[in-house]
């Protein structure tokens, strides 16, 4: 398989609908802030894909919408910062010997790179007498994950040198599930349509219960999902034309789905949803709890899976360049000096990354609100949380017009984290920048670079929160 595009198609895809494993809260300049602490925070349209029983809250805006939230983020718990910023700025830099040999260290390592980028390009959110809150969006997510045992680090930077290789040279050859065992190396690109639905149940003076659900179609633009435990290899891929990938003698397999032309043409099709419960008790204590992501794909046009074999030597010298994307595509897919030997396939069926979300909230004033969330992954499939995720998060306005979010978070792939935002606030204007950790932007080890952005937020009617 030929990823000659595959950098250029990834930023394509950023940048023109525009993920780490991936959280939900990106797209949310607001929630970033915090750390991604969202359950008993979010509203409006922000609580889509979040908790959507937050949708039948009374007081806030009657309506809300947006036009462009973005972010993106990159992290690594064994990167150095220096080497990390090389992989996102100099991606043509060829690597010198010393730079392989520290890499193929750096990179022996569960969580060596996480990367996600999320946009919500349009959403609105209603509220509606009798009905409650109801809001629509429409939102890419991006996520990718690369942990590697030591002979996977070795091979993708070594290639043919390989210790692994000269240890097996006398013919005991081992299986890919034994060499490689502990090795993940995930991606996904999927364009979302959201509808979500929130209504009060219960309206006493001291204590409300609301409930939501949502539901979303969702376009599977990419994905590779290569995961390798003892005596069992997982690996398969399907991507859209957008990233330009040469498939050579396969498309003549008649059970090979060749999908072509231009855009963010889909090679997949899903289905997902959302329920959750939201409690307020008294006049300051706010609780929530939300299964997110039910639900499956089906990957379609150009699938390839590949099933546990012999380790195959390669030709190469493994990763040349800071083009890491591309490069490590090219060895762990399909390519014509790949690890693997892929078959076709007509589809493939994947859960969607399940997460189970419970949240309490204290909303001192108007002024003054904390809380604490905890994000669990109920599943391990591409695009889903490593570990559970825990987060302590505020938001402050020491004046009127402007809300600074920061908190204490700390799981999900990406270790302890201080977050921080600044969010401009009028009667109906919000906008804001954040980051998820201001540390890991400054410091060498266990570097997090990671921005979110909203410019365009308006509130409308009712009582603004």
């Amino acid at each position: 398989m030929n990823f000659s595009r595959f950098a250029a198609g990834l930023g394509l895809v950023v940048a023109t609908a525009t993920t780490g494993h991936a959280q939900n809260e990106l797209s949310n300049f607001t929630a970033t802030g915090r750390g991604g602490v969202a359950t008993t925070f979010a509203s409006d349209y922000q609580s889509i894909g979040i908790n959507p029983a937050n949708l039948g809250r009374i007081g806030g805006a009657t309506v809300a919408f947006t036009i462009g939230e973005v972010g993106a983020g990159a992290a690594s718990q064994s990167l150095t910062r220096p080497q990390l910023r090389r992989f996102i700025t100099d991606t043509n830099q060829p690597l010198t010997a010393a730079e392989k040999q520290a890499l193929a260290t750096a990179f022996n390592s569960n969580n060596a790179l996480n990367v996600n980028a999320d946009a919500t390009t349009l959403a609105l959110a209603v509220q509606l007498p009798v009905i409650g809150g109801v809001a629509i969006s429409n939102r890419v997510r991006t996520a990718g994950h690369v942990g590697l045992n030591k002979n996977a680090a070795d091979i993708l930077f070594l290639g043919k040198d390989a210790p692994i290789y000269t240890s097996t040279a006398a013919g005991n050859v081992p299986l890919v599930s034994e060499a490689l065992a502990g090795t993940e190396l995930q991606f996904a690109v999927l364009n979302e349509f959201n509808l979500a639905w929130g209504t009060r149940l219960v309206d006493l003076p001291l204590f409300q219960l609301s409930a939501g659900a949502g539901y979303r179609y969702i376009q599977g633009v990419g994905i590779v999902d290569i995961r390798v435990r003892p005596g069992d290899l997982r690996a398969y891929t399907s991507m859209s034309p957008v990233f330009d990938i040469d498939y050579g003698n396969l498309v003549n397999n008649p059970s090979f789905n060749l999908k072509t032309g231009s855009g963010l043409q889909p090679v997949g099709k899903g289905h997902g949803f959302d329920v959750g419960l939201a409690a307020e008790v008294g006049k300051a204590v706010r609780l929530g709890l939300a299964v997110t992501d039910i639900g499956q794909m089906t990957w379609t046009g150009n699938l390839l899976t590949a099933n546990d074999q012999k380790l195959k030597r390669l030709k190469s010298s493994g990763v040349g360049s800071y083009n890491f994307i591309k490069e490590a595509a090219e060895i762990f897919a399909s390519g014509t000096d790949s690890l693997f030997q892929y078959q076709t396939g007509q589809d493939r069926r994947a859960d969607l990354p399940t997460k189970l979300r419970a949240g309490a909230g204290v909303r001192l004033s108007e002024y003054f609100e904390v809380g604490l969330d905890v994000t669990m992954p109920l599943n391990r499939v591409a695009g889903n949380l490593p570990s559970p995720f825990v987060g302590a998060g505020l938001d402050y306005k020491p004046v009127k017009w402007l809300r600074l979010s920061s908190g204490l978070t700390g799981g999900a792939g990406y270790g302890f984290s201080v977050p921080l935002g600044f969010t401009l606030v009028t009667s109906f204007y919000e906008a804001g920048i954040s980051t998820r950790d201001v540390a890991g932007l400054v410091t060498s080890e266990h570097p997090y670079f990671s921005a979110a952005a909203g410019f365009l937020r308006f509130k409308l009617g009712g009582k603004s929160q």
